[in-house]
């Protein structure tokens, strides 16, 4: 039997507290241990109780979440954080600042629904997000004394898998390589790490699929924008790819790339249905690019969720791509590069502070 993960709710409005309290109720092995108004009050309770977790507001009275969040760091305080977001600008800005201070996840308040429906909803977005907590938190331990393995072999693709692509491919050579990455849980932490790293002259595009909602893939595109000499911008429809950017999928929307006149690519953002209960799906764009692109790949597969990916690496290993996954021990959540691995698509596993250096000598390695 599972220990109960304690948690502390922390929200400035009374109404939210008790929804989100009602909410975790319903979750299995989930204990809510008290409740703070504000941030301050917030730290003073985590000292005291020691929870596994909080669910954090961001906007709240004399101490907001990030200021929460930037104590957790320098007091070192060890509470996993699960941020609950308004679906506004304001709110998704300062929700991806929080995740690049460490939150492990965010959930969105419900808005526009019955009480019955949000709550419905809370329950929903908790859940996984609890148990691939509790998971992280389990192997915590061994995780800082177990080296990340290696594969020693050349990866051996099964024919027989079938595989879904889109149309026709391209038959041009194109030189230039291109960079995809797929990443969920962690992402936005994991990239401010990663895209910034990258150097001014990389001679490639990147390509992001980062499992998030309408609204704040912007946010955080402006956010490593910020911080990278690369240009990072959410994508757009019918968008010439170029070395020197770094694209984002939309949320909410699915991104693939079609080549255009022989001899460039474009990004083409669709609505077409989820893939792996993921819009924008890391399979959708993979697929694409295993299709299409006659130029060489490097893929790389790092923190998140499930096993969004894994079928279009297995594309993409087939056309001779690079893959990259990130490793146990530095991956928020194991789901992802782990399935990949698992799966045999994966050439080099290594800890997220290898992950730009890799890229960049893979990339330069393609052009010499």
């Amino acid at each position: 039997m599972h220990r109960k993960i304690r948690i502390l709710v922390v929200d400035d409005t009374a109404l939210y507290r008790k929804i989100i309290t009602e909410a975790l109720s319903r979750i299995p092995d989930v204990e809510v241990i008290g409740f703070a108004h504000n941030g301050r009050k917030a730290l003073e309770m985590i000292k005291l109780h020691k929870p596994d977790m909080i669910t954090l507001d961001i906007e709240m009275p004399e101490m907001g979440g990030l200021e929460v969040m930037a104590e957790l760091k320098k007091q070192m305080l060890d509470v996993g954080v699960i941020v609950v977001s308004s679906f506004t600008k304001a709110g998704s800005a300062l929700t991806i600042k929080a995740l690049e201070l460490g939150a492990f996840d965010f959930i969105t308040k419900p808005t526009g629904m019955g009480p019955q429906e949000s709550l419905n909803c809370l329950v929903k977005a908790l859940g996984p997000i609890i148990s691939s907590y509790r998971r992280k938190w389990e192997i915590r331990k061994i995780l800082k004394t177990k080296p990340s393995p290696l594969p020693s072999t050349p990866v051996s693709m099964p024919e027989s898998t079938p595989l879904e692509v889109f149309d026709k491919p391209a038959t041009t050579l194109v030189k230039q390589p291109l960079v995809a990455i797929g990443i969920s849980t962690g992402g936005p932490n994991a990239l401010s790490q990663v895209i910034p790293a990258l150097p001014k002259d990389l001679p490639s595009p990147v390509l992001i699929v980062q499992h998030m909602p309408p609204i704040f893939t912007q946010s955080l595109a402006n956010s490593l924008n910020e911080k990278s000499s690369l240009r990072v911008k959410e994508a757009e429809d019918q968008e010439e790819l170029q070395q020197g950017f770094v694209y984002i999928a939309p949320g909410g929307k699915q991104m693939k790339i079609s080549p255009k006149d022989n001899s460039k690519y474009v990004i083409i953002i669709t609505d077409d249905p989820p893939e792996n209960n993921c819009k924008p799906s890391v399979d959708y764009l993979f697929r694409s690019i295993a299709n299409y692109y006659t130029g060489r790949v490097i893929a790389v597969i790092m923190t998140g969720m499930g096993n969004d990916g894994v079928m279009g690496l297995r594309l993409l290993k087939r056309k001779g791509a690079r893959v990259i996954a990130q490793d146990e021990a530095t991956s928020v959540v194991f789901g992802m590069p782990g399935e990949a691995i698992k799966a045999g698509v994966v050439d080099l596993v290594i800890p997220l502070d290898r992950i730009a250096m890799e890229i960049v000598k893979s990339v330069r390695g393609i052009l010499l």
